[in-house]
């Protein structure tokens, strides 16, 4: 929405009324003096500002809200399924499936709203405060944290390696501010899959910053900064919602079987074919198949997300929170032993980690838990950023008219 400014206009004096004294030196006509150029940047920046307080805030997809809140729902009942996988064969195969698509349907849709990243001033600021501020905070308190319940006193703090669950803020703040080269290139999906797949050939690439995650999961959020919202429509019509019941069947099968045989280890993405115990060239054969799979699982996922407002879709704003903090809660429950019992591992401790896990996340996603923690998670930071009017005026003529990516 713009706001036009209406500048009075004043009769030019007649020439009787002029001043016999020498008039200053005016600047040529269709020229702007910086004093001009900044006085009109202030304004402009002015009147941008108070247009953008009046204008409503855009409203929300529910179908992404809904998606992102079952997403994270599947990543807590994940790491709640994780100490009872040697003890249930069903509780392993539904790890495995679960661990094929959850994390991909989230960087997918990451990836889907991150196509508007551009490299301009605002969108740097939020990539900041949005990503790289929580990154250090939660890098910083789960370091302490597992101090205590792993009894790992000297545990550094290190921002290059990421430590449990904060690898994702890392990796998604490379990825977004690489947004534009993958714009920019012709085939940006296939040229992230060939990353990906050297990176599976390279047991030495080391683990700053988790590399390994960050390359092998790239092509998901590469796709997801490919795919229009019209290829979200086509997934969530009834033939496929129909289609999902045995792919999805199948796929639980599948793994039930494997649980034997393969440990699942690929769908991790943070570690290379050597590393896994298989030659070198396995690995970009298992980098397209697992791509493939996961894709697979992602849609049929998709196609059973309502796109109506329920009742959780609020809860879809809230999803990092839910995310960051949720971690805490799994590492006490470890540390405090609530695995211990014996009918913790039989298929009543199964339901109930299902149920506690799903209940903790949905709290942890809410809008107070939310505004408890945005110093932590969403924060301003108004004194770190210069604002608009502060920033220098653009010489005439040199302002970039580059189309803003969408």
């Amino acid at each position: 929405m713009s706001q036009t400014t209406r500048t009075a206009r004043t009769t030019p004096p007649s020439r009787a009324d002029r001043p016999t004294a020498a008039a200053p030196e005016t600047a040529p006509a269709g020229t702007t003096t910086a004093a001009q150029a900044r006085t009109t940047a202030r304004t402009a920046a002015a009147a941008g500002s108070r247009t953008t307080a009046q204008a409503p805030a855009p409203a929300r997809d529910a179908f992404f809200d809904n998606a992102k809140y079952l997403a994270i729902v599947l990543v807590a009942v994940g790491h709640a399924w994780e100490p009872l996988r040697d003890d249930s064969r069903t509780v392993t195969a539904l790890y495995t499936v679960v661990y094929a698509f959850h994390m991909p349907a989230f960087i997918v849709i990451s990836g889907h709203f991150s196509r508007g990243f551009d490299g301009s001033p605002r969108r740097v600021r939020r990539l900041v405060t949005g990503v790289a501020v929580p990154y250090i905070v939660f890098e910083t308190a789960y370091t302490l944290f597992t101090r205590w319940t792993d009894h790992a006193p000297d545990r550094p703090i290190s921002l290059l390696d990421p430590l449990y669950l904060t690898w994702f803020l890392a990796s998604l703040f490379v990825w977004r501010l690489t947004t534009p080269l993958w714009r920019a290139l012709r085939w940006p999906l296939p040229v992230a899959l060939v990353v990906a797949m050297l990176a599976t050939t390279s047991p030495s690439i080391g683990e700053d910053l988790d590399m390994q995650r960050l390359l092998q999961f790239l092509p998901y959020f590469v796709l997801g900064l490919c795919l229009r919202p019209e290829h979200f429509r086509r997934v969530r019509t009834r033939r496929v919602r129909l289609l999902a019941v045995p792919v999805f069947a199948g796929a639980f099968a599948l793994a039930h079987w494997l649980v034997p045989r393969y440990g699942g280890a690929w769908f991790f993405h943070r570690d290379s074919a050597v590393e896994l115990g298989a030659p070198s060239w396995v690995g970009p054969l298992m980098t397209l198949a697992m791509f493939g799979c996961s894709t697979l699982l992602t849609a049929c996922f998709l196609s059973w997300v309502p796109g109506r407002p329920t009742w959780f879709t609020v809860l879809g704003a809230g999803t990092l929170t839910g995310y960051l903090l949720h971690g805490f809660v799994a590492q006490l429950a470890n540390h405090w032993g609530w695995y211990h019992p014996g009918w913790m591992h039989g298929p009543a401790g199964a339901v109930a980690a299902t149920l506690v896990a799903a209940s903790v996340v949905t709290v942890l996603c809410a809008p107070p838990v939310r505004r408890l923690v945005r110093f932590a998670v969403e924060p301003t930071m108004e004194w770190a950023f210069r604002r608009a009017a502060d920033r220098p005026a653009e010489e005439p003529g040199t302002r970039d008219r580059t189309p803003t990516l969408s």
